[in-house]
């Protein structure tokens, strides 16, 4: 498939099929046909935006070895990075989050746990979390896996979404099947709370047909946003050995998700944020405080996270205008999963 078949594709608004994402994905990142793919992405996410980026802040109330041990992630028991659980008070929380919540720029506020850190204590704080944030504060969750029950008190507690995604290397590179990766998500939609998802995390071993079937699956359940974050290495971790892709071939598959996602997912982010990103289309960066997958620092603010107000100025020199308003992203009505 040429360049040219690419985009008559995209103007027809016309889905695209596995193998031709593949395609897409094998054309050199460095070549002339690499730049209009990322050129069409960023037209396409400027036009369904009114050229209007966001920025996301999140932050962590724990850090500890978990069990999961996903491979990639510096949380990972079997790593023993963190030896020691360490959570945050109340007030801890809500002074992270009033940090977010009292930036322009920042549209929208999430708080995220280790997979093993406890149910009640994350509804207990997170309802006193909303508390101190504006009503019009969008509060969004990024946890493990929940049951239906689980997914209902979230929103009770005054979540309007979540973040989760079907990893790379589910099931095999993480204790987490994919099944329940699946069901969650259908679990978290029935509940009322808007999913938002990224292929990820993506690493050189990765091939373009794993990753185009990633980029479908993730489209499939019409996500607030979907989008790539490449993987960034830990040291020691079983996944040293292979690396990291560059900023350049992550910006080609921000652009290929977005090429092929339906135009009703608005949101494409990148992370960690980069300029080129935002070149190739992606309008969504994280702000982080606190604990940090990808980091083995105890506040990845002293360290990888980046600020709302650096977020936004990254976005700016790629000429977005970023939003001073909560996430358009998570305020539209969605469809749900199929059934399992």
């Amino acid at each position: 498939m040429n360049i040219h078949d690419i985009i008559k594709k995209v103007n027809n608004r016309e889905a695209f099929t596995q193998q031709e994402i593949v395609s897409m994905l094998e054309i050199d990142p460095r070549s002339r046909e690499a730049a209009v793919l990322m050129g069409e992405s960023s037209r396409i996410s400027r036009e369904l935006t009114g050229n209007t980026a966001e920025v996301h802040g999140q932050f962590a109330l724990n850090l500890a070895p978990c069990p999961v041990n996903c491979r990639f992630c510096a949380f990972a028991a079997k790593y023993g990075i963190f030896k020691e659980p360490k959570e945050l008070t109340v007030q801890e929380c809500t002074e992270y989050a009033l940090g977010f919540d009292n930036s322009e720029e920042n549209a929208a506020v999430f708080l995220m746990t280790t997979a093993n850190y406890d149910f009640g204590k994350f509804i207990e704080i997170s309802s006193e979390v909303r508390k101190v944030l504006r009503p019009e504060t969008l509060m969004i969750a990024n946890v493990g896996d929940m049951t239906p029950e689980q997914a209902k008190r979230m929103k009770d507690a005054g979540f309007n979404g979540t973040y989760h995604a079907i990893r790379m290397g589910e099931g095999d590179k993480t204790n987490a099947p994919v099944k329940n990766r699946l069901k969650t998500i259908r679990a978290f939609q029935d509940a009322g709370l808007i999913v938002g998802t990224c292929v990820e995390p993506i690493g050189p071993e990765h091939t373009n047909e794993e990753i185009a079937e990633k980029i479908l699956l993730a489209a499939s359940f019409d996500p607030a946003f979907s989008g790539a974050m490449r993987r960034i290495t830990i040291p020691g971790s079983d996944l040293e050995q292979y690396g990291m892709i560059s900023e350049l071939r992550l910006a080609q598959i921000v652009a290929v998700t977005r090429i092929a996602t339906p135009m009703t997912v608005l949101g494409n982010c990148t992370h960690e944020p980069n300029v080129m990103g935002a070149m190739a289309g992606a309008n969504l960066f994280w702000a982080e405080v606190g604990g940090n997958p990808r980091d083995t620092k105890e506040k990845t603010e002293e360290n990888r996270g980046v600020s709302v107000a650096d977020c936004a100025k990254l976005l700016s020199e790629a000429e977005w205008q970023v939003a001073k308003h909560p996430s358009a992203y998570y305020n539209k009505t969605h469809g749900k999963l199929a059934e399992i």
